[in-house]
């Protein structure tokens, strides 16, 4: 017999693309306080997209237990934030004629194996989050972004597989009652 229909859900901080997105928020904040006037439009809209970013996947998880369509749209719209947000560092480095490091650069490569560190934090990160050079920065966050924009279309892939095999609550609900009713007659 089926004994609950509304599964587990939240649990958001042990999400890998939470913990990522968190990161490149706060990195955000730190990049932004430093090149840019505080009165400057980009600073308010780069923040916001990092903000979204992280909001909306601990929003996604909180809400997953009776929405299964939720947690797909808000993963989604983090998603789309923190592609918002890569498109702004780039434009940052394009107009100040500055390069985005290739993937063979051996900057981006010791990224990479900072990335792999299970339980990064933004510490582990923050030398070149805080560098003088905002070409450095800039490019540590962008390919925190990546990893963390790779992790979310995991995390879509997986949402919508787990719906297909699952179902959404409707459909849980009508096992349950049915399952309780079928036990009720017995």
């Amino acid at each position: 017999m089926l004994k609950t229909f509304i599964p587990k859900h939240g649990g958001y901080q042990k999400l890998l693309s939470y913990q990522k997105a968190e990161i490149v928020y706060l990195a955000t904040v730190n990049f932004t306080s430093r090149f840019f006037q505080s009165r400057d439009r980009t600073v308010d809209q780069m923040v916001q997209a990092a903000r979204s970013g992280k909001q909306n996947i601990a929003e996604a998880s909180s809400g997953s237990g009776t929405s299964k369509e939720f947690e797909i749209k808000l993963t989604n719209v983090a998603r789309a934030s923190q592609e918002e947000l890569l498109i702004d560092y780039r434009d940052f480095l394009h107009i100040r004629n500055l390069v985005e490091w290739p993937k063979d650069h051996a900057y981006a490569l010791r990224l990479r194996e900072l990335n792999r560190q299970p339980n990064s934090t933004y510490e582990t990160f923050r030398k070149g989050i805080e560098n003088q050079d905002p070409v450095i920065c800039a490019n540590v966050i962008i390919g925190l972004i990546k990893v963390t924009n790779y992790l979310l279309d995991q995390q879509i892939r997986k949402l919508e597989q787990d719906f297909l095999k699952d179902g959404g609550l409707r459909e849980r609900m009508t096992k349950a009652r049915l399952a309780s009713r079928a036990n009720y007659n017995h």
